[in-house]
């Protein structure tokens, strides 16, 4: 495997992560938003108030092959313990261990923020995704039917869990 290294996101990644993301917005159900996003937009998805949530760019040498972001699960209390954890590649970076190396690299920072609960929320028919959070221990915890509607179709989602901590 390739040597790639994660930095945490700064704000002259962000052209390089609004292009993969709105990649995905056009032409994916990966995620649910349906237009291209702003540059403003894209930079309240990665950078965060709490330091206990971070952004972090994936490079092979110098060039960005994709992000994964730990973030807030919930706004409430009680759910400080649960995090949110988001991966996306460039499409010519699938399939090729990156997705695993940044799930473990997520899990490490979470464990070191105290987090006890790993939740990934992914599109129903987003078959890698599933996979590649089974293949590191995720579990189904959830399937919410017909939920969201992009490109004229009704589209499940499934959240997954993986407890890390205690």
């Amino acid at each position: 495997m390739n040597d790639y290294r994660f930095e945490e996101a700064r704000e002259e990644h962000l052209p390089k992560l609004l292009e993969i993301y709105n990649y995905y917005i056009l032409n994916s159900t990966a995620t649910f938003h349906i237009n291209p996003i702003s540059m403003d937009e894209m930079r309240e998805i990665i950078f965060f108030d709490n330091p206990k949530y971070k952004a972090f760019v994936i490079k092979e040498k110098e060039d960005i092959c994709g992000y994964c972001i730990l973030t807030q699960f919930k706004k409430r209390e009680a759910y400080d313990i649960s995090a949110e954890v988001t991966v996306y590649l460039k499409p010519d970076y699938v399939g090729k261990g990156i997705g695993s190396l940044a799930i473990k690299h997520i899990e490490t920072l979470a464990r070191k923020n105290d987090i006890h609960a790993l939740i990934a929320i992914i599109c129903g028919e987003n078959e890698k995704s599933i996979k590649l959070f089974e293949k590191n221990g995720y579990i189904k915890c959830a399937h919410y039917k017909e939920v969201g509607k992009k490109f004229g179709r009704l589209l499940d989602v499934v959240c997954y869990q993986k407890i890390i901590a205690y």
